[in-house]
């Protein structure tokens, strides 16, 4: 791209005449000076903080003057590289706001074009730094507090910036899986500008050793996807269920080298499709942020797993389950703080849950879930012989359900908590056999371990030399047991269909609760585009 050279021809002429450095007589200069103002400051007036900034300053040029050569053509690259990040290029311009500049006939004109360029500068640097939507009002269920950057931070830091160009680039977040993915999303536009994977796979169930035309597909497509190497077969060997085993690890499918129906419609996925995965996975990233705690416990819900992470790198993980693909009952996504853990926990029930799920159990046969103990509103247990449940429903039911201590209990023998208004929480569970499970959405809302007790023993291990033995003494006693964490952490609970290892190799999951079409969707309307590669 030829950049703006505002050292030449009349708009170089007229910066000059802003800074007093040449032009007319003193009395023009002044006349023209001040018409540069007011057109800063009528054009600022809408925007509290572009005004206040250009007040600061007593509406010096910032872009426009001689001396703001390399601070503007910083921005004009920054700007032409928007769409790398899979952000809505159009809506900072680099080609127009050039047009703007070259356009300029008068002070007027370039006090104008002045303020164009805050206005698209801070509009950058909004989006690229916490992400072009606001996820609550995308999603529901996405409960994540965003950190915008402030305006009068973000103009005083470039401001202030010895290499304006580094300032621009250190807006993207700063994370290595903000860079693999954009690096991704390269990748993918050129294969999609290409054709990307080929022809897809009949639909149904091959197993090794079958051949036929469903399995020349079959290979073709692993060969394309970079899973096998180039091969004449026809037959389903041993080579082609070796790809096929490794695609269904990169894809979160159980790795048995059978392409079944569910992994075929996973190979099937286009190209496109799976660069619109990587496009929301950046503005995910870009909504989390940078600080995220040098050790914290990461979940990602449709990968059905937690972690915990130590300086970039896993070392702990565990299988999850989490809610139930139900609008009252989808995990939600948040961050917050684990502060302590419950050893042989009481369950209290949710009010919900008691009321919509045991009520009219318990209405059918006073001794259902005899398990559960009813509470009254002093505290005091109540016997269910004297109840007539009959008398009540959602609404009037004044009891509330525990569940003591047991092996039996909902939540296993221990639980996790980083107290949040969503009652969300990681702990055990007794239904062990659901882990075994592909897709794994069963709970309530709340992310159950596969793991609990060595995810304990991980978070103890900061705090004692014998973890196990501490937890094992706690555990041995039945008694409810509250042990804080002297190094909390923070809990990320994130939702990527799109994911990077630190080779940069990418890892897909199903979009479980639908919650990133809809993300795309927003994305595309806000002007995000599924660009050809540029030459």
């Amino acid at each position: 791209m030829q950049f703006l050279d505002l050292r030449c021809g009349l708009l170089a002429a007229a910066a000059a005449v802003v800074l007093g450095l040449t032009g007319p007589a003193p009395a023009d200069a002044a006349m023209e000076l001040t018409a540069f103002r007011q057109a800063v400051a009528e054009a600022a007036a809408q925007d509290d903080a572009i005004a206040g900034f250009y007040r600061d300053r007593d509406y010096a040029p910032f872009w426009t003057s001689a001396e703001a050569a390399e601070r503007r053509t910083a921005l004009l690259t920054a700007l032409s590289h928007a769409a790398d990040h899979g952000l809505p290029a159009a809506r900072y311009d680099a080609r127009a706001l050039i047009d703007l500049f070259r356009g300029a006939r008068t002070l007027r004109d370039i006090g104008r074009a002045e303020v164009e360029a805050t206005r698209m500068f801070l509009s950058y640097a909004h989006d690229v730094s916490s992400g072009v939507l606001d996820p609550r009002r995308v999603v529901g269920d996405i409960k994540r507090d965003v950190a915008r950057p402030d305006p009068a931070e973000l103009l005083a830091g470039i401001a202030a910036a010895p290499n304006p160009g580094g300032y621009l680039r250190g807006l993207a977040p700063r994370s290595p899986e903000y860079a693999r993915l954009m690096r991704a999303k390269l990748r993918l536009e050129t294969l999609v500008a290409e054709g990307g994977w080929g022809a897809p796979v009949p639909r149904g169930s091959l197993r090794p050793g079958q051949s036929g035309a469903a399995v020349v597909a079959l290979r073709n497509r692993m060969i394309a996807m970079g899973y096998l190497a180039r091969s004449a077969t026809a037959t389903y060997d041993a080579a082609l269920q070796k790809a096929v085993q490794a695609f269904q690890l990169d894809h979160g499918l159980q790795a048995d080298g059978v392409a079944g129906a569910g992994t075929v419609d996973e190979i099937n996925v286009s190209a496109e499709d799976r660069l619109k995965s990587v496009l929301v996975a950046m503005e995910r990233e870009r909504w989390l942020g940078n600080d995220r705690g040098d050790r914290h416990v990461l979940v990602n819900i449709t990968d059905f797993h937690a972690r915990i992470i130590e300086q970039g790198e896993t070392v702990f993980q565990t299988r999850s389950v989490v809610g139930k693909n139900r609008a009252d009952q989808r995990t939600p996504e948040f961050s917050d703080v684990m502060e302590h853990m419950v050893i042989n926990p009481t369950w209290n029930v949710p009010r919900s849950i008691a009321v919509n799920e045991y009520l009219p159990k318990m209405q059918a046969n006073p001794n259902a879930h005899g398990y559960l103990q009813l509470v009254d509103g002093s505290g005091r247990v109540v016997s269910r012989g004297a109840i007539d449940f009959a008398r009540y429903n959602a609404r009037n039911f004044p009891f509330d359900l525990k569940q003591p201590p047991s092996t039996r209990n909902a939540l296993g023998l221990v639980k996790f908590m980083f107290p949040n208004p969503y009652n969300i929480y990681l702990h055990d569970t007794p239904s062990k056999s659901l882990f075994d499970r592909e897709v794994r959405t069963f709970s309530h809302g709340c992310i159950r371990l596969g793991d609990p007790f060595d995810f304990a023993y991980a978070l103890l291990a900061t705090q004692t030399d014998d973890p196990k033995g501490f937890f094992a003494a706690k555990l041995a006693t039945g008694r409810e047991t509250r042990v804080d964490l002297v190094r909390p952490l923070p809990v990320h609970i994130i939702y990527r269909t799109a994911v990077t290892d630190p080779k940069g190799h990418m890892q897909y999951r199903r979009d479980v609760y639908g919650r990133d079409a809809a993300i795309f969707d927003a994305l595309q309307a806000a002007g995000v585009a599924l660009a050809p590669v540029r030459g």
